[in-house]
């Protein structure tokens, strides 16, 4: 029995490749996903590493992080590190040396006054020489480090991008104005901020703390052990000096090494299980394929099997041999699998690279576990696929060696599949409903479970569902193709479980690829709704690095020419009837110029007059309306009675809260200054847009948007996100491909007396084709329009969820795209069917009529 499987396998190797080509995509893309996540943490560790190689204790002064102002800085902790600090931990017995650095946000300007690279990873740091003049953490490839305050050096990654050279003057600016510099010095670095694309500037010490911190401040102390002495000996030396205070840190550089390999390893595994999660949605695409596969053997080795039977082969070696076909397939596929796994891996790790964004890249690293899991998830997954086909084997009778043809199944299976799918859809159905009517994140276990119990449901109909489905297109396949389309037609729904296996592995990819573009659209019409419908003016103005503006910036602005009204966006974070808010403070002479709010109640004629207005969440959760007084909680901790002057529509550009900044200015002198809105004489123009990089001293640093710009960048993000998962998607795009193709290859093989038969009464090799395409135009068409369906009902539902936290939301149906994606299933088939219709037009007419 053993070897007849083992012959078998060879026998059908043809019908077999497709089912073999699905086990190795899906065993290649665990194998890549693990490869290249490995890879990549490890060539991230080793940089990272390389940071600490001269740390032996470093103390963090928290209090001084480069997101907070100078003012903020003092009032958090007065546990400051100083150049008293640095002596005294210089003086330590186990001190070999002391280092205090400053570290903060720095952006660096190329030629044409752009920001170079990205503002979250742009950073300034000190220049700290030795006794040499020369500083071990940054040596100089070109010219020296920097002595005066006009004096800078860049890393050469970022003054290559910026095409400077030693002795050019370079536009940099931290949280204040723009500082024009001479380059001194380019130096080559491991710092783990370059290493990933990011920018490193260098100022003299005194230079560096007075832009980044405060005169006399350190952000961090290094200190390097003396031979002998332990990181833990250092570290409880140091501590004995330092300040106290929670704002101080202290740990060793064993203890940086291992926090950083633990961050590592955490964003390493939330992108493996990604995607992994994508991996095994085209693995469990290749189910059905496999699934299919086999049952269409079995039938078609009815009389082989039942040989087998007769002379005296027992169930269970039925059972077994088919199940080592399946063993055999598995095995090779999954071999197969593994090496294109370390292709596939090897190819991302290039792509990083290619990309530009200067990731640290290393050596492929193939871990003993990567292989095990990759054989074993193709073995296990051929194996269960085959199981159901491999007993359905072990039940043919003895006597069906008389008989050719599929065995029918029996109606009470078929009613029993039926009732089973119906009470699971609707089940499913019944809990997506509920989640979604939930309206908040409570309802996402509902969706998810809903919607996993329809899917599998609709797989279970399927069959049922395909017969009526397809017998719409009938009239249409006739009328455009004549005999070859009613054929088309008849043959997708003779074997309704077969074209149902088919076309479940384009419903599970349609299923979420129009879910997730419709989440998209929608998401992203409530955003650009959200951001921009309160915006009348025609810029916003605002940092790159998402801090808060100089208090300079808004009188620069309002003075440039063009501008007709402007105003500041500013923050401040209060108690109103005993609840932490935020509040956003405008100008009251230009509110209704820059903003549109969407009153429920009340109007903005108060708003100048110490009156505040609030949102519809504020309002319902405090009982309030227009008239209604609230108690505030100044920041001196004194208390008072302000009005609501009106209720407006939730928005995410004008927060929950609104005050004139004039009432904010009595309480906060210096608020949070978030943006600045700008209303222009005519309009949105590229002078007007021009005067106000004038104004801000074209700073690289501060962004200049259009209301268009905004909406671009929303774009932008959403497209970037959808693009990624339609990629990652594409691969059970290709497995389900296989699937229609090896279907058809084998029904053309099963159907090859009638074939014969048509061709013997008159249909020629064209309508052969035709009616092979047209088939397999219907089924993938049906399976895509059943998942297009089931996609935008769960996005509705996912959508339903969302709406506490993202006002405005509602669901968008992009009918352009998903008739568009819809037609491409349609091409799927059309492409898919190629080879098989071929084939079919090629069988020999006497030779097929006598098959047997």
């Amino acid at each position: 029995m053993y070897r007849t499987a083992l012959r078998n396998v060879l026998a059908h190797k043809g019908r077999l490749l497709m089912t073999a080509l699905a086990v190795m995509l899906g065993t290649a893309f665990v194998a890549g996903t693990m490869i290249f996540s490995d890879t990549f943490g490890k060539a991230m560790e080793d940089s990272n590493s390389k940071s600490y190689s001269d740390v032996s204790v470093q103390i963090v002064d928290r209090a001084a992080g480069s997101g907070a102002s100078a003012r903020e800085k003092s009032e958090k902790s007065t546990a400051t590190l100083t150049d008293a600090t640095v002596q005294q931990l210089a003086a330590l017995p186990g001190t070999a040396g002391a280092r205090g650095v400053v570290s903060g946000f720095t952006g660096v300007a190329d030629r044409s006054g752009d920001l170079i690279g990205q503002a979250w990873t742009a950073k300034g740091a000190n220049f700290a020489p030795g006794p040499d003049g020369r500083d071990a953490r940054y040596p100089m490839a070109e010219g020296q480090g920097p002595k005066t305050a006009k004096e800078i050096a860049l890393d050469r990654k970022t003054a290559d991008k910026g095409g400077y050279k030693v002795g050019d003057t370079v536009r940099v600016a931290s949280n204040g104005p723009v500082v024009e510099a001479r380059l001194t010095g380019i130096f080559t670095t491991d710092d783990p901020v370059v290493n990933t694309g990011g920018t490193l500037t260098l100022f003299d010490r005194g230079t560096a703390q007075q832009l980044l911190l405060e005169p006399g401040r350190y952000s961090s102390i290094v200190l390097t052990a003396k031979p002998g002495t332990t990181e833990d000996a250092l570290l409880a030396q140091a501590q004995q000096k330092l300040p106290t205070g929670q704002q101080i840190h202290v740990e060793t550089g064993q203890q940086l090494k291992a926090d950083d390999q633990k961050m590592i390893a955490s964003g390493t595994d939330g992108m493996r299980t990604m995607l992994l999660a994508f991996a095994g949605i085209s693995l469990f695409v290749g189910i059905f394929i496999i699934a299919n596969t086999f049952t269409m053997l079995v039938a078609q080795r009815t009389k082989e099997l039942a040989l087998l039977r007769a002379i005296g082969a027992s169930r269970k070696q039925v059972t077994l041999s088919v199940l080592i076909e399946a063993l055999a397939i598995g095995m090779g596929s999954a071999v197969a699998g593994l090496v294109a796994g370390v292709g596939i891996g090897a190819g991302m790790q290039s792509l990083i690279g290619a990309l530009g964004s200067d990731m640290p890249s290393g050596s492929l690293v193939i871990k003993p576990l990567t292989v095990v899991v990759t054989l074993v998830v193709g073995v296990l997954v051929t194996v269960l696929s085959a199981l159901l086909p491999a007993l359905r084997a072990a039940r043919i009778a003895p006597v069906a060696a008389m008989s050719s043809g599929d065995q029918p199944s029996s109606q009470k299976s078929l009613v029993v599949r039926n009732a089973i799918g119906s009470l699971g859809a609707a089940g499913g159905v019944a809990l997506i409903a509920f989640g979604a009517s939930t309206g908040n994140g409570d309802g996402r276990m509902p969706v998810a479970l809903g919607a996993f119990l329809t899917l599998v449901s609709v797989f279970v109909l399927l069959p049922l569902l395909s017969r009526p489905v397809i017998a719409l297109l009938g009239p249409v396949l006739a009328r455009l193709a004549g005999t070859p389309g009613k054929l088309a037609r008849r043959n997708a729904v003779r074997n309704p479980r077969r074209t149902a296996s088919t076309a479940a592995a384009l419903t599970i990819g349609l299923t979420l690829v129009s879910g997730l573009t419709v989440i998209g659209a929608s998401v992203g019409g409530a955003l650009d709704k959200a951001v921009t419908s309160a915006m009348k003016a025609d810029y916003v103005i605002s940092a790159a690095n998402h801090m808060g503006l100089s208090a300079k910036v808004p009188a620069e602005i309002a003075k440039a020419p063009g501008v007709t009204a402007s105003s500041p966006l500013t923050t401040v974070y209060w108690e109103l009837n005993g609840t932490p808010k935020s509040i956003t403070g405008l100008n009251a002479d230009t509110f209704d110029k820059v903003v549109a709010v969407e009153l429920t109640s009340g109007s903005t004629a108060g708003f100048g007059k110490g009156q505040i207005l609030v949102d519809a969440n504020v309002a319902k959760k405090n009982n309030v309306t227009a008239g209604s007084t609230m108690t505030v909680t100044y920041p001196d901790e004194s208390t008072g009675q302000v009005t609501v002057g009106g209720v407006y529509e939730a928005s995410e550009m004008l927060g929950p809260v609104m005050m004139a900044n004039a009432e904010i200015a009595k309480h906060d002198p210096e608020p949070y200054i978030s943006d600045i809105l700008v209303k222009g004489a005519d309009g949105a123009t590229g002078s007007l847009k021009q005067a106000l990089k004038d104004a801000t001293g074209a700073n690289p640093v501060i962004e200049i948007k259009s209301k268009q710009d905004v909406r671009d960048d929303f774009s932008q993000i959403i497209t970037f996100a959808l693009n990624m998962m339609y990629g990652l998607l594409a691969m059970s795009v290709i497995v389900a491909i296989l699937g229609v193709v090896n279907t058809l290859a084998m029904s053309v093989f099963e159907r090859k007396r009638e074939i014969g038969m048509l061709r013997a009464i008159g249909l020629d090799r064209g309508g052969i084709k035709r009616m092979v395409r047209l088939e397999s135009v219907v089924i993938s068409v049906f399976g895509a329009g059943i998942g297009l369906l089931l996609g935008c009902f769960i996005a509705w539902a996912i959508n339903g969820t969302l709406k506490s936290s993202m006002a405005g939301l509602t669901t968008v149906l992009p009918f352009g795209q998903l008739l568009l994606f819809l037609a491409l299933a349609g091409l799927v088939g059309l492409v898919a069917a190629i080879w098989p219709a071929r084939r079919a037009s090629k069988l020999d007419i006497l030779e097929s009529i006598k098959t047997d």
